[in-house]
């Protein structure tokens, strides 16, 4: 178990996390140098290709009322004697109250990777912003619109409208190697256009940073520090290989290594929003992890273990209806190959997996009992089907909303809800909701607004079980359930 003193650094303003991502720069004339074996290596080129196509991403959150579970008062009873502010019972647990929260301004940085203006950068940079300023290396400012973006990679597919503008261009990061020079691009800290260099100190590193995440990272020693996220990681020939994503610190800045997004993932997950608006993602249903902390695990526990190898996934359990279940994997397998590709850890077979989309036909190797077994599988998104998933929009409801007035607030004793105006056809008439209907919670997240509604819709739309469960409350007071299934 590491100490505690040991911590994962985000790179950026925004959140925890930090992410940097590369850029795709056209090569023209000029070649890149190339240096002898064992010779120092010119990062010259690769500096003057990226640096036109990074780019600084100003990030504004404006001021918002949102609603919040406080420990109760105990003598709140004597202020609130009719629970206008919610639990009007008391009873020393916890109540819902209304908070304005501060206008959030941020920084972080991006990539150009086509000439009219489509920019890769991390999702925590963008994520609930309302306003995004992107300046490019000539100091233009654009405004960006979000064209779409997935949380579990960290990558987000923003816009400004423009023309013939640089960009980079994508290399293979399954060709790179480890000890191969890379340098980082970005914006540190508010210093625009600064460049680091250093090796690939490994490949395809799972961290166990994020609970459901994609983690394979290139992991490396440029320097990546608050304000590089989104910013380009890049090879001696100035072309895009990762998306610097992380940081590694026991005192919040750089101290050692850093790490990336390979384009093996970007590049599917940007191909992806741009034809679909979102993600096309296969799971394979089981869970388990890297061979060899399962063999040191037991270890430790004074087990002696032969698996037949020392590489591999160890399957820990299988899902009654994955992909996993129909080619009969059990529980204590260990998947050694993902389409005749070998695979030594987890991180290897999840970055295997993003890059294909439901209906994909794949050859999966595994052991049991050491002897090797080979079955091909089509490939099932998390909803159990080889359709390809489009996020549905919250006019799938067939409704129209506002947020609860003040007045039917005090009548009803709540301080958030939206309210439902008008039924149409759609998933609201076929629940059984009806207009005046207050809608107070969705999946157990509150709802205040329109916005928040919709990207609860958006996001239940592609998941594994794709309804909304919605609590709420009539004008009589009398309150509601309601599960409003998204799909057929």
């Amino acid at each position: 178990m590491k100490k505690l003193a040991q911590y994962l650094v985000g790179a950026s303003c925004v959140v925890a996390l930090a992410f940097s991502t590369g850029a795709f720069i056209k090569v023209n004339a000029a070649k890149a140098p190339v240096a002898a074996p064992g010779q120092p290596v010119d990062l010259t080129y690769a500096a003057e290709k990226a640096l036109p196509a990074v780019v600084h991403i100003k990030y504004v959150q404006n001021s918002k009322t949102r609603t919040v579970e406080v420990q109760d008062d105990p003598f709140g009873g004597f202020f609130d004697p009719f629970g206008f502010f919610g639990n009007p019972g008391g009873g020393g647990g916890t109540r819902q109250q209304q908070i304005q929260t501060p206008k959030r301004k941020a920084t972080g940085s991006g990539v150009i990777i086509s000439a009219d203006g489509y920019i890769v950068t991390n999702n925590h940079v963008v994520e609930g912003a309302d306003e995004l300023t992107v300046t490019l290396n000539d100091n233009r400012e654009f405004s960006a619109r979000i064209i779409g973006t997935d949380k579990s990679t960290d990558l987000a597919l923003i816009k400004v409208d423009a023309k013939n503008l640089p960009f980079l261009t994508v290399a293979d990061s399954d060709k790179l190697k480890v000890g191969e020079w890379v340098i980082a691009v970005g914006n540190p800290y508010n210093l625009n256009n600064t460049v680091t260099a250093g090796i690939v100190s490994a490949k395809a590193r799972g961290l166990g940073a994020s609970t459901n995440g994609v983690e394979s990272f290139i992991q490396t020693d440029a320097a990546i520090n608050q304000g590089n996220s989104g910013g380009a990681l890049v090879n001696t020939q100035g072309e895009l290989v990762g998306i610097n994503a992380m940081l590694y610190s026991q005192t919040g800045s750089y101290t050692g290594y850093g790490f990336a997004i390979p384009t093996a993932i970007m590049t599917k997950v940007v191909d992806d929003i741009k034809k679909y608006g979102s993600v096309q993602r296969v799971v394979l249903g089981i869970q388990g992890g890297d061979v060899l902390n399962y063999i040191n695990a037991q270890k430790e526990q004074g087990k002696e273990v032969d698996l037949g190898t020392n590489e591999g996934v160890y399957v820990d359990k299988v899902d009654e209806d994955g992909n996993g279940a129909e080619i009969g994997l059990q529980a204590k397998d260990v998947i050694v190959k993902f389409d005749g590709k070998k695979v030594s850890k987890m991180a290897e077979l999840q970055q295997e997996l993003n890059g294909k989309r439901p209906g994909d036909k794949a050859a999966i190797t595994f052991l049991r009992n050491k002897k090797e077994i080979t079955k091909t599988v089509t490939l099932k998104n998390a909803q159990g089907t080889t359709k390809l998933l489009e996020q549905v929009d919250i006019d799938v409801l067939g409704g129209q909303f506002r947020p609860v007035t003040d007045a039917t607030k005090k009548q009803l004793s709540i301080n958030y809800g939206l309210e439902v105006l008008k039924v149409n056809s759609g998933a609201l008439r076929e629940a059984g909701i009806s207009r005046g209907f207050i809608i107070q919670k969705v999946n157990d997240a509150t709802v205040n607004s329109i916005e928040t509604l919709q990207k609860l819709v958006k996001s239940a739309s592609t998941s594994k079980e794709p309804v909304l469960y919605i609590q709420g409350i009539y004008p009589t007071g009398k309150k509601a359930y309601f599960a409003v299934p998204l799909a057929d």
